[in-house]
């Protein structure tokens, strides 16, 4: 998934990186995004991406390493980026407080 999920960027609308619109990942999906760090563009699949969710929007959030400067990025993933990369194969962890 990507960043903005056109399959190549899932994640983020406003400058974030959020699910493009009409774009359902499906399994192998590929998801574009782009670091916080050196802001690089580039392609992502489900096994590049691990999906955290908690309790709150807050606590629920993507991450992976740049493929370019090789920092581990995280973003915030609302309920659309979270039903995108989920159908998108991505690997999730639920994360429980208590």
């Amino acid at each position: 998934m990507t960043d903005t999920a056109d399959r190549a960027e899932t994640p983020g609308t406003s400058g974030e990186d959020d699910p493009a619109p009409g774009d359902d990942p499906a399994p192998g999906a590929v998801f574009r995004a782009s670091c916080t760090e050196c802001r690089a563009s580039f392609e992502l699949t489900a096994g590049d991406l691990r999906l955290a969710i908690g309790g709150s929007h807050r606590t629920t959030f993507y991450s992976f390493t740049c493929p370019d400067c090789g920092i581990s990025v995280r973003k915030p993933a609302g309920d659309r980026i979270v039903e995108l990369l989920t159908d998108g194969g991505v690997r999730t962890m639920r994360l429980h407080l208590g």
